[in-house]
């Protein structure tokens, strides 16, 4: 389904009947990769996917798409779907755009999961990688995407997902590059939001492949240490719903029923 906001369409879609939980997908990806896990959560909830600026079906706002901005088009589609509460599963980017929405909006959260996703800012290092990201994303996108989504995978999964694989470049492909690259300036300038995860009277769960390529486990692990966060470890990569499927699955939907 389509909403208009602020002259862009944002693609969105919605189904199901029960609690809302809102799915927010990473960098590089749309709505579509939830499609393994909304069947499982879709039996008992309300499921909604959206897809986020400059990605998927939804149009560019700019040429940065802050996390806030993505944050506010998320609230356009929930306000629109008249929904109060809400949980909220961020993978990666999707993560980062959580976590801006509630601190934007903190009465709608109920329950947040952070899959393969941090509360830290970039360091001064990863600011200068997103740099060079955007260098090769206008020098050769195509190889930029090729190279990137790889690279989330742990190593040896790499020959075993490689139809997903395939499946996730053909579609990141037909992004915009004003998206790709909006994106990356928005992440890099994010706020440090690890505040949020001390807040108690919020249920907070955080998914981590002790493989991801991506972010660095110790650091995962030390922002949960003195707060209530509940904790789950794959042993893959950055791609946990397409890596550990399964066990995803069982994971968030205990985390939602409890």
């Amino acid at each position: 389904m389509i909403l208009e906001h602020k002259g862009i369409n944002i693609f969105y879609t919605d189904e199901g009947k029960g609690e809302a939980i809102v799915l927010l997908h990473g960098f590089l990806e749309n709505s579509s990769m939830w499609q393994y896990l909304i069947p499982d959560l879709v039996e008992k909830n309300r499921v909604i996917t959206i897809d986020l600026l400059g990605h998927g079906q939804t149009g560019c706002l700019g040429y940065i798409h802050t996390m806030e901005m993505m944050a506010e088009a998320v609230n356009k589609v929930i306000s629109f779907l008249k929904i109060d509460k809400s949980v909220f599963i961020g993978h990666s980017m999707g993560g980062y755009v959580a976590l801006a929405f509630i601190e934007l909006y903190p009465d709608k959260v109920t329950k947040l999961c952070l899959m393969n996703s941090t509360a830290i800012a970039d360091s001064k290092e990863k600011q200068l990688n997103r740099d060079r990201a955007i260098l090769a994303v206008k020098s050769n996108h195509k190889t930029f995407i090729s190279m990137s989504i790889a690279n989330l995978f742990r190593p040896k999964n790499r020959l075993v997902f490689k139809d997903e694989i395939k499946l996730i470049k053909e579609e990141a492909l037909q992004m915009p590059l004003q998206g790709i690259i909006a994106a990356l300036e928005g992440m890099k300038i994010r706020k440090n939001r690890e505040l949020i995860l001390q807040n108690r009277s919020l249920k907070k769960m955080m998914i981590i492949g002790s493989k991801d390529p991506v972010l660095e486990y110790n650091t995962l692990i030390k922002q949960t240490t003195e707060t209530d966060v509940k904790v789950v470890e794959f042993p893959d990569g950055h791609m946990s719903h397409i890596e550990n499927m399964k066990d995803l699955s069982y994971n968030i939907n205990q985390f939602i029923e409890k």
